[in-house]
């Protein structure tokens, strides 16, 4: 009799629909010993102000510049920028069809969340996770509407195994004159989806009554009897482990109870939930194993806003969502490598996304830190 299929544990290929691409899920692989590389513990015993860091209030910045005393949120043009501003000279002639130079402007901008040095995102009060998101919202529309620019990318590298080069909590902009890769691909295949009807959906739709790709994932997830890889849940905001996820506590967020271009979208609801599911998921991750817990997180939305939110085009097919990509795999020390086969062959993860959003799940929302101090959300 042949052997029945158990996708949690035998091998299997999962397909990417926002990338096109697919992973390998090795769940049998969960067992093998690692005597691989192993990280430093992340620092726990930060003080709430550093006079050596260059972020925290009233400081000189590596450049010259100083930090301003700031009581909340503060936000500067980064001192060494990755792109420069608009316009850019021509490219030479190119020497060969193979050899194309294509110029890229635009800005960097740094936005600190917290005076606290020690103080991350899951460690901030709700209002001040509120007072980040309407600093995105405001840095968004402003990079957004400066001539020539074609996307604003909202992230933060949190911890130096992401490589965060300042442990003083702050995220990233950065503007450009072209549209990246990975968000122009994503949009490439979300509107091809919406050319597609999908007579049997019940999931919110996109601009024009158009199918909506998230859109459609989502309602999925928390709907389709049997799926395991929701995380939390609240009003407006869904964080899962997604069905294709390639880190092994990768988590997707998203808006599920209607179609959400980008942040310049929201309501006040859904920035307090907003703010809320952050909180939650952030928490959990640095309850995992109890640690600063290291990722990268983006914001994928349409790549520059409208004058207003009323206003539509063909971009709005974009659905607002975050992508968290940690490293850690086993522990607070032990990471996973982008290395080998990743690298020359297609992704591939052991644990299965079912089994990462389990462990996510029971952990608690109080955080590690405060749940001895009797701290209350």
């Amino acid at each position: 009799m042949a052997e029945v299929f158990d996708p949690s544990t035998h091998p299997h290929r999962r397909y990417n629909p926002l990338t096109n691409e697919h992973v390998i899920v090795s769940p049998h692989r969960n067992k093998r010993p690692w005597l691989g590389q192993v990280e430093p513990p992340q620092s726990q015993d930060l003080p709430s102000y550093d006079p050596a860091c260059y972020l925290c209030p009233g400081n000189t910045r590596a450049g010259g510049k100083k930090t301003e005393v700031y009581e909340h949120t503060y936000i500067f043009e980064n001192d060494y920028a990755a792109v420069l501003p608009p316009p850019m000279p021509n490219a030479p002639a190119e020497p060969h069809h193979l050899l194309t130079t294509e110029p890229v402007g635009g800005g960097c901008d740094v936005l600190i969340f917290h005076p606290r040095h020690d103080l991350t995102i899951p460690r901030l009060p709700l209002g001040a996770v509120e007072r980040i998101i309407e600093e995105w919202i405001k840095i968004y529309l402003k990079r957004g509407s400066e001539d020539g620019i074609k996307h604003v990318q909202i992230f933060e590298n949190k911890g130096a195994m992401m490589g965060c080069s300042n442990p003083h909590p702050h995220g990233q902009i950065w503007s450009f004159t072209t549209v990246p890769t990975i968000p122009a691909r994503e949009i490439v295949n979300l509107v091809n989806y919406s050319n597609v009807e999908h007579p049997d959906s019940s999931a919110p739709r996109g601009p024009h009554g158009k199918p909506c790709l998230l859109c459609e994932y989502a309602h999925t997830e928390i709907n389709i009897e049997g799926t395991d890889r929701v995380v939390v849940k609240n009003d407006h905001w869904v964080a899962l482990v997604p069905w294709w996820a390639y880190w092994p506590f990768e988590i997707l967020l998203l808006p599920y109870r209607r179609h959400i271009p980008s942040i310049f979208h929201l309501t006040p609801d859904e920035k307090v939930s907003f703010a809320d599911i952050l909180s939650k998921v952030t928490k959990r991750y640095d309850n995992l194993f109890s640690c600063s817990f290291a990722y990268s997180m983006g914001i994928h939305q349409r790549p520059i806003p409208l004058s207003s939110p009323e206003d539509t085009d063909e971009d709005d097919i974009a659905h607002l969502h975050l992508h968290f990509s940690p490293p850690l795999l086993r522990s607070a020390t032990v990471k996973k490598f982008m290395a080998g086969i990743e690298l020359m062959a297609e992704s591939q993860r052991d644990i299965t996304p079912e089994q990462a959003a389990q462990r996510l799940r029971e952990c608690s929302e109080i955080h590690y830190m405060d749940a001895n101090t009797g701290a209350k959300e």
